[in-house]
Protein backbone atom coordinates (compact mmCIF):
# COMPACT_ATOMS: atom_id res chain seq x y z
CA UNK A 1 0.00 0.00 0.00
CA UNK A 2 1.03 3.97 -0.98
CA UNK A 3 1.58 5.98 1.90
CA UNK A 4 0.88 10.06 1.35
CA UNK A 5 2.33 12.39 3.59
CA UNK A 6 1.64 16.51 3.54
CA UNK A 7 3.29 18.25 6.35
CA UNK A 8 1.36 21.35 8.08
CA UNK A 9 3.20 23.77 10.03
CA UNK A 10 2.00 27.09 11.95
CA UNK A 11 3.72 28.97 14.56
CA UNK A 12 2.40 31.78 16.72
CA UNK A 13 4.53 33.80 16.01
CA UNK A 14 4.73 35.29 19.27
CA UNK A 15 1.55 35.93 20.20
CA UNK A 16 -0.76 35.25 23.01
CA UNK A 17 -2.15 32.29 21.98
CA UNK A 18 -4.71 32.16 24.82
CA UNK A 19 -6.26 35.08 24.11
CA UNK A 20 -7.26 33.54 20.81
CA UNK A 21 -6.34 36.23 18.47
CA UNK A 22 -3.49 34.34 17.06
CA UNK A 23 -3.25 34.10 13.15
CA UNK A 24 -4.65 30.68 11.67
CA UNK A 25 -2.60 31.28 8.63
CA UNK A 26 -0.43 28.18 8.40
CA UNK A 27 1.29 25.91 5.80
CA UNK A 28 1.06 22.77 3.66
CA UNK A 29 4.24 20.88 2.45
CA UNK A 30 4.15 18.08 0.31
CA UNK A 31 7.13 15.46 -0.39
CA UNK A 32 7.86 16.88 -4.36
CA UNK A 33 8.11 20.27 -2.48
CA UNK A 34 5.09 22.27 -3.26
CA UNK A 35 4.34 24.53 -0.18
CA UNK A 36 0.70 25.54 -0.30
CA UNK A 37 -0.18 28.97 1.95
CA UNK A 38 -3.41 27.96 4.13
CA UNK A 39 -5.62 29.28 6.89
CA UNK A 40 -8.94 28.77 8.06
CA UNK A 41 -11.79 30.07 6.22
CA UNK A 42 -12.88 33.67 6.70
CA UNK A 43 -16.09 32.02 7.05
CA UNK A 44 -15.01 30.24 10.57
CA UNK A 45 -12.38 32.39 11.87
CA UNK A 46 -12.77 36.26 10.99
CA UNK A 47 -10.02 38.41 9.37
CA UNK A 48 -7.30 39.14 10.71
CA UNK A 49 -7.03 35.85 12.39
CA UNK A 50 -7.79 34.11 9.07
CA UNK A 51 -5.85 34.66 5.90
CA UNK A 52 -8.13 34.51 2.86
CA UNK A 53 -5.61 34.21 0.33
CA UNK A 54 -4.73 30.92 1.77
CA UNK A 55 -6.14 27.61 0.67
CA UNK A 56 -8.79 26.28 3.91
CA UNK A 57 -9.29 22.67 4.93
CA UNK A 58 -12.78 22.68 3.32
CA UNK A 59 -11.24 24.41 0.25
CA UNK A 60 -8.49 21.70 -0.34
CA UNK A 61 -11.16 18.77 0.46
CA UNK A 62 -13.17 20.12 -2.26
CA UNK A 63 -10.21 20.36 -4.91
CA UNK A 64 -8.80 17.06 -3.88
CA UNK A 65 -12.26 15.30 -4.90
CA UNK A 66 -12.01 17.26 -8.11
CA UNK A 67 -8.48 16.42 -9.17
CA UNK A 68 -8.83 12.70 -8.27
CA UNK A 69 -11.94 13.32 -10.53
CA UNK A 70 -10.16 14.72 -13.25
CA UNK A 71 -6.69 12.59 -12.91
CA UNK A 72 -9.26 9.28 -12.97
CA UNK A 73 -11.51 10.49 -16.11
CA UNK A 74 -8.55 11.44 -18.16
CA UNK A 75 -6.59 7.96 -17.64
CA UNK A 76 -10.15 6.48 -18.70
CA UNK A 77 -10.79 8.43 -21.31
CA UNK A 78 -7.37 8.00 -22.95
CA UNK A 79 -7.84 4.47 -23.01
CA UNK A 80 -10.96 4.78 -24.79
CA UNK A 81 -9.47 6.90 -27.10
CA UNK A 82 -10.47 10.20 -26.65
CA UNK A 83 -8.26 13.04 -27.26
CA UNK A 84 -8.65 15.52 -24.81
CA UNK A 85 -7.43 19.15 -25.30
CA UNK A 86 -8.33 20.26 -21.14
CA UNK A 87 -10.75 20.16 -18.22
CA UNK A 88 -11.39 22.84 -16.04
CA UNK A 89 -13.69 22.49 -13.16
CA UNK A 90 -15.00 24.66 -11.13
CA UNK A 91 -15.87 22.44 -8.20
CA UNK A 92 -18.11 23.91 -5.15
CA UNK A 93 -18.28 22.11 -1.60
CA UNK A 94 -21.57 23.22 0.13
CA UNK A 95 -21.42 23.03 4.17
CA UNK A 96 -24.53 21.95 6.41
CA UNK A 97 -25.39 19.67 9.28
CA UNK A 98 -25.33 16.04 9.58
CA UNK A 99 -28.07 13.92 11.56
CA UNK A 100 -25.60 14.58 14.73
CA UNK A 101 -26.05 18.41 14.37
CA UNK A 102 -22.42 18.84 13.54
CA UNK A 103 -21.25 21.27 10.55
CA UNK A 104 -19.91 18.76 8.01
CA UNK A 105 -19.28 19.85 3.96
CA UNK A 106 -22.53 17.71 3.00
CA UNK A 107 -22.40 18.29 -0.57
CA UNK A 108 -19.51 18.46 -3.32
CA UNK A 109 -20.72 19.40 -7.38
CA UNK A 110 -18.18 18.80 -9.45
CA UNK A 111 -18.58 20.77 -12.30
CA UNK A 112 -16.08 19.76 -15.02
CA UNK A 113 -15.77 21.56 -18.35
CA UNK A 114 -13.53 18.99 -20.79
CA UNK A 115 -13.08 20.19 -24.03
CA UNK A 116 -12.30 17.23 -26.96
CA UNK A 117 -10.03 17.23 -29.70
CA UNK A 118 -9.44 14.70 -32.78
CA UNK A 119 -12.42 13.00 -34.39
CA UNK A 120 -13.67 10.45 -32.17
CA UNK A 121 -15.95 12.69 -29.44
CA UNK A 122 -18.49 10.76 -26.66
CA UNK A 123 -22.07 11.30 -27.18
CA UNK A 124 -24.25 12.47 -23.65
CA UNK A 125 -24.43 8.58 -22.69
CA UNK A 126 -20.85 8.22 -23.21
CA UNK A 127 -19.78 11.23 -21.23
CA UNK A 128 -21.87 10.17 -18.31
CA UNK A 129 -20.10 6.95 -18.41
CA UNK A 130 -16.76 8.24 -18.40
CA UNK A 131 -17.53 10.21 -15.40
CA UNK A 132 -19.07 7.16 -13.40
CA UNK A 133 -16.29 5.42 -14.48
CA UNK A 134 -13.96 8.23 -13.05
CA UNK A 135 -16.45 8.58 -10.00
CA UNK A 136 -16.00 4.88 -9.05
CA UNK A 137 -12.53 4.65 -9.15
CA UNK A 138 -11.23 7.69 -7.86
CA UNK A 139 -9.60 6.71 -4.22
CA UNK A 140 -10.83 10.46 -2.48
CA UNK A 141 -14.47 9.61 -3.75
CA UNK A 142 -14.68 6.13 -1.94
CA UNK A 143 -13.00 7.41 0.90
CA UNK A 144 -15.57 10.20 1.89
CA UNK A 145 -19.59 9.97 3.11
CA UNK A 146 -19.62 13.23 1.60
CA UNK A 147 -22.81 12.91 -1.36
CA UNK A 148 -20.39 13.80 -4.57
CA UNK A 149 -22.27 15.12 -7.58
CA UNK A 150 -20.17 15.64 -11.16
CA UNK A 151 -22.23 17.90 -13.38
CA UNK A 152 -19.66 17.82 -16.41
CA UNK A 153 -19.95 19.48 -19.52
CA UNK A 154 -17.74 19.54 -22.63
CA UNK A 155 -16.90 21.48 -25.88
CA UNK A 156 -14.74 20.98 -29.19
CA UNK A 157 -13.03 23.53 -30.89
CA UNK A 158 -14.83 22.63 -34.47
CA UNK A 159 -18.15 21.47 -32.92
CA UNK A 160 -19.09 23.96 -30.05
CA UNK A 161 -21.07 22.44 -26.94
Amino acid sequence: MATHTATVEWSSNGSRFTDRRYSRAHQWSFDGGAVVPASSSPHVVRVPFSDPAGVDPEEGYVAALSSCHMLWFLDIASQAGYAIESYRDEALGEMGHNEAGKEVVTRVVLRPLVVFGGTKVPDDEALRHLHHEAHESCYLANSVKTVIEVEGSWTHPDRGT
